[in-house]
């Protein structure tokens, strides 16, 4: 595949995600515990359907297990895992898969994160990356037992602290995430100006309706949930503000903005660049929402030690208190909202989340109600 982006006029090159390259790295282990050689490189698909081939490291293989490692590499991304090995070692069980992190993988020791607490850091679609390849190679060689895969990164507790993952809750190491399997080259002002590009061709093709989603998981909801269509869809990624200033120079006379709390909560402060080198404040947020709806000080405390906004949901939701909290984070939303934007351009927002007791849609404005009903219309 092409790995480089023409990003505003700079060729910027694609990295790949510490998820892509543990499942690399384990394929490769399983290749070389199953068929007694390891392979110089290895093929693994992505879960964005992207075939790569990567370097194979480090390989050794002992009675009954093998280890292989990948380097990471993060393109022309500023990714503290830029460089650092990914080791996975392998051993064969009877039956399953079994996955767990070793030295300079993390912990989780708080509820709300993507994994349950007391598990490695491993996120969802990565532990699933590794699961198909591995099950594609036990395939290939008629092999029906199982297999312990056991991930490592080399100072990666050093790393770590260099991260948000003590803050969340992640303690002795790196995570190993990705949903895509790719990095994307993250200078923020070509990602601005990229996204302004992408607004001005749409606006060119005639579109007075512009459909913003931060990310792709906003993206899927809007798709699969909502039942949007996406022929006016940008993702803006982290960049909420500098796309709806975007929006309405170019002369878009609706916008519809749709995202996950952990996103949309801190526009609730007035941050409108939602990526965490530009400040956090989802906690203190959430704080005063539930200040506001009369939470007490214990549990003011507890949302306080919250690693995640869905964890607090569900602390406010026991208390009683999500609705009254709820109606004070989406006025806080739309006073952001409505200084952002002169009169006459309509602006709504909705407000989703995953947490279990109560996924779907938390707020939403009046506007958005009308613009998503335009926006079905068009479907």
């Amino acid at each position: 595949m092409e790995m480089k982006r023409n990003v505003n006029g700079t060729m910027m090159r694609r990295g790949f995600t510490t998820g892509t390259c543990a499942a690399a790295a384990a394929k490769a282990a399983a290749v070389l515990l199953l068929r007694g050689q390891a392979p110089a490189t290895v093929s693994v698909r992505t879960p964005g359907g992207i075939d790569l081939v990567l370097d194979v490291l480090q390989p050794e293989r002992g009675a009954d297990s093998a280890s292989c490692a990948i380097r990471k590499d993060a393109g022309d991304d500023p990714d503290i895992t830029d460089g650092a090995l990914i080791i996975a070692r392998i051993r064969r069980i009877p039956r399953g898969i079994e996955l767990d992190g070793g030295t300079g993988i993390g912990r989780v020791t708080r509820p709300g994160l993507d994994q349950p607490v007391g598990a490695a850091a491993i996120n969802r679609v990565p532990r699933e990356m590794i699961a198909r390849h591995l099950r594609e190679v036990s395939e290939n060689c008629g092999y029906s037992g199982g297999l312990s895969v056991v991930l490592e990164i080399p100072g990666g507790d050093e790393l770590a602290r260099r991260t948000f993952n003590p803050r969340l809750g992640i303690t002795g190491g790196l995570s190993i995430l990705g949903t895509s399997g790719l990095v994307e080259p993250m200078s923020h002002q070509a990602m601005a100006d990229t996204i302004r590009l992408r607004l001005r061709q749409l606006r060119a093709g005639g579109a007075q309706t512009v459909l913003l989603t931060p990310g792709n998981y906003g993206e899927t909801f809007a798709r699969e949930e909502l039942g949007l269509s996406m022929t006016c869809h940008i993702n803006c990624a982290n960049f909420i503000g500098d796309a709806i200033d975007a929006a309405v120079e170019l002369g878009f006379e609706r916008i519809l903005l749709v995202g996950h709390i952990g996103k949309l909560v801190k526009l609730g402060i007035g941050v409108p660049n939602t990526h965490s080198a530009f400040g956090d404040g989802r906690m203190e947020t959430l704080l005063a929402c539930a200040l506001r709806a009369g939470a007490g000080l214990p549990l003011l405390a507890g949302i306080l030690e919250c690693a995640t906004t869905d964890a607090a949901l569900d602390l406010l939701w026991a208390a009683g208190l999500l609705e009254p909290a709820l109606v004070e984070l989406g006025r806080r939303i739309e006073d952001f909202l409505t200084r952002r934007v002169p009169a006459g351009i309509a602006l709504g927002y909705l407000c989703y989340t995953n947490a279990p007791d109560f996924p779907g849609v938390l707020i939403k404005n009046d506007q958005a109600s009308d613009l998503m009903k335009l926006l079905e219309e068009k479907q």
